[in-house]
């Protein structure tokens, strides 16, 4: 682990302590998985990279509710539209909202802050249109810079 993120999971451990959170060994590490990785991952794929990096065993139901305790703690962010994990790249800031950029190809996630304002626009949107939102994560699904020039696609 670099010496940045070994920073940054210092600096969540004594937030989470802060706010008595309890952040166990085995959440640790499965977010220590999400944070080395630049890719989002699925609780297999977790489940994999911890049995291959420290030997650790974990039944994937276990995964899956440590994966649910980082999201609702917001350390972790569960990407409706593939069924998979990213730790939050704003984990130690006030709580934003953002927009994740999925590429097509390759997978690689892009975590955008929203403007408040277009937060609230969009909020009311919703509320004129007389719906509730299960979830008002924004996930837009596209190519990434990388591979739209592998791809030859024309910038929109």
């Amino acid at each position: 682990m670099t010496e940045k993120k070994t920073e940054l999971l210092r600096e969540v451990v004594q937030k989470c302590e802060e706010k008595g959170i309890n952040l166990t060994s085995k959440r640790k590490m499965v977010l220590t998985v999400l944070q080395e990785h630049d890719l989002p991952l699925s609780a297999y794929e977790i489940a994999d990279v911890l049995k291959q990096s420290v030997g650790e065993s974990l039944p994937i139901m276990s995964i899956y509710r440590m994966l649910d305790f980082l999201v609702q703690e917001q350390l972790a962010h569960k990407l409706l539209t593939v069924n998979k994990y990213i730790a939050c790249h704003h984990i130690c800031e006030h709580h934003i909202h953002s927009q994740f950029l999925i590429c097509n190809v390759c997978q690689k996630v892009t975590e955008i802050e929203l403007p408040d304002a277009l937060v609230a626009q969009l909020q009311q949107n919703v509320s004129e249109a007389q719906f509730t939102l299960s979830s008002p994560q924004l996930e837009l699904a596209g190519w990434c810079h990388d591979c739209r020039q592998q791809l030859n696609i024309q910038h929109a």
